[in-house]
């Protein structure tokens, strides 16, 4: 050895730390800065740990609404939303979150509190194998039995939630894991996520069959658009879509409940494939000649109960481009099944679009324009009942709130008004479970206004939706985070009723609601709450509920009959006997 080589100094140990600090460490590292959770001694290391994190741990009413506003965060952020919940009775509360954030490719990070591990496969007090359990519900089911694998475990799991179709990840952790001492060493960084490139000769293929189109559409939906370590930022691609899909004469729709991913004002807009979809969309993936399925899983819901397309050999020229393999082809076989990233075939196909020059299809900009009508059709719905009229309440919305305002709802026939008769812009977000889970809206309101307060956030929920996760005030008061609630009250469980009228008329059973006072209730959690019976009322009770600094709820008193925009329970009915009579 020469004199003047020198040893590298030998690296120093990691200090030791129990499985919880490693844990909490490693998802600072990740860049995690919020927690949603109800607490339980199965994991009460990691609450010690994140004592001195910086880590805020919002504290919850019940499992279900944490793992809720965890799946919105995702949601919202394009980050894992992050969740703490203990064993047994909190992990299948959370299940609903879980399954919701799988539905809405929204990246989520559970973790469970389990059972010692040498108590496991005993059936232990609240022991379940959560491997087991959730697999079915989510991308991923882990359970560390080694406090020194912590990093490892949490670094695939986080990689897991944010690759290809971004999803729910769970975690167990048995409880003596945590408090071991390791000599091991935390996650330091988050890795960027593999997003495939979108190859130029599928991007050049898909544009000319697009160019070439008499009635071209475009369909949009997924998750992802807002990963922060995506090579291309979500949003502004999909503008950048619209803007060629204007200048090309392209029809675009979105997935269920994914309104806000473009620009509603769009002459090119036509509205949603979801649930009661629209007739123009409808009509507009019948009659497609050519279809590009953009970053969209094709469900019951976008397929209007797989009756749109021919299974497995469509009509349409189908080209699928989706992040994940296991989505293509899965239903449809299509004639380009393209694995690549949503947001980077997006920017590809807006510039190839562009450079295409005129159209060859000479048909399509009189198919979207007709089209594009069947949007301003949904904003006229006929008169509906005497005392509050939904579609004024709606028009009084879109004219006031803010180009950022952010929506959100659960499941019910209230959750049309919002979702068809709002007109997203580009800042607007809507925050709704495509798993048509009840309880939704006001927990992913609650971590709405907890990750960008300085928003405006709108949760609409009905009156049986609300009791599901209403105890979540309380969590909006203690973190000061309040929205404005909407309950629409229709004293029902308003789509049950609706399919009961249709199918047994005159037969009411089991969907009556006896309701509270829930203007008490928004008071007794320190909210600014009115009851708004007439249309006049409204605006004015809206603006004293924007101007509150402690949230508002407004409990907004809809007629039974008007259970959806353009038919009346009584309408209804009458259809049904008449059709029943005929039969008979």
């Amino acid at each position: 050895m020469n004199a003047t080589d020198t040893i590298p100094p030998t690296p120093a140990a990691p200090p030791p730390q129990t499985g919880a600090q490693l844990l909490v460490s490693s998802l600072e590292a990740l860049g995690a800065d919020i927690a949603f959770g109800v607490p339980g001694e199965s994991y009460l290391a990691v609450l010690d740990a994140l004592h001195d994190s910086a880590i805020r741990f919002v504290l919850c009413r019940q499992e279900g609404g944490a793992a809720f506003m965890a799946a919105a965060a995702g949601k919202m952020t394009g980050r894992p939303g992050i969740c703490f919940v203990t064993r047994g009775p909190g992990a299948t509360n959370a299940s609903i979150g879980v399954h919701t954030a799988r539905q809405d490719a929204s990246p989520m990070l559970l973790f469970v509190g389990q059972v010692a591990r040498g108590m496991l496969g005993r059936e232990a007090f609240q022991e379940v194998d959560y491997t087991k359990f959730f697999a079915p519900l989510a991308k991923g089911a882990f359970e560390i039995d080694d406090p020194a694998r912590v990093p490892e475990i949490v670094g695939r799991a986080h990689a897991l939630a944010l690759s290809g179709r971004p999803g729910p990840v769970v975690v167990s952790l048995p409880e003596d894991m945590l408090t071991e001492v390791v000599a091991a060493a935390p996650l330091t960084r988050a890795l960027p996520t593999p997003r495939p490139a979108a190859d130029p000769g599928d991007v050049a293929r898909v544009a000319a069959a697009l160019h070439g189109a008499e009635r071209p559409l475009v369909l949009i939906g997924g998750g992802g658009w807002d990963d922060p370590t995506a090579p291309v930022e979500g949003r502004p691609t999909l503008a950048g879509l619209t803007r060629a899909a204007e200048a090309a004469g392209v029809a675009v729709a979105t997935g269920f409940r994914r309104q806000d991913l473009i620009d509603n004002h769009s002459t090119v807009y036509i509205g949603d494939a979801g649930v009661g979809m629209p007739p123009q969309v409808r009509r507009a993936i019948r009659e497609a000649d050519v279809l590009v399925a953009l970053n969209l899983r094709f469900g019951e819901t976008e397929t209007d109960g797989y009756t749109l397309l021919e299974v497995p050999e469509p009509k349409q020229r189908l080209f699928h481009v989706h992040p994940e393999a296991g989505e293509l082809a899965k239903i449809y076989r299509p004639e380009a099944a393209i694995q690549a990233c949503g947001a980077r075939f997006a920017a590809a196909l807006a510039e190839a679009l562009t450079g295409q020059g005129p159209r060859a299809g000479i048909g399509a900009a009189a198919w979207v324009a007709a089209l594009r009508e069947g949007v301003g059709a949904q904003l006229r719905p006929p008169a509906q009942p005497a005392g509050l009229d939904m579609a004024e309440v709606m028009r009084t919305l879109r004219d006031r709130l803010p180009d950022d305002a952010v929506l959100t709802n659960g499941a019910g026939n209230f959750a049309i008004w919002p979702t068809r008769l709002f007109l997203f812009g580009p800042g607007h977000r809507l925050l709704a479970p495509q798993s048509g889970a009840m309880g939704h809206g006001l927990p992913a309101a609650v971590a709405a206004k907890i990750m960008e307060p300085g928003r405006t956030v709108i949760c609409f929920a009905g009156d049986g939706d609300i009791q599901m996760t209403m105890q979540e005030l309380g969590t909006a008061m203690q973190a000061g985070a309040q929205p404005v609630v909407l309950v629409i009250n229709n004293a029902s469980y308003g789509t049950i009723r609706m399919h009961q009228e249709r199918h047994y008329p005159a037969r009411v059973s089991g969907t009556e609601i006896v309701n509270p006072d829930y203007t008490a209730i928004g008071r007794a959690y320190g909210m600014h709450a009115e009851r708004v019976a007439e249309t006049s009322a409204f605006a004015p009770a809206m603006e004293r509920a924007l101007a509150s600094p402690t949230g508002a709820l407004l409990e907004l008193i809809q007629p039974t009959e008007a259970l959806t925009p353009r038919e009346t329970l009584s309408q209804m009915r009458e259809k049904a006997l008449a059709a029943a009579g005929g039969a008979s």
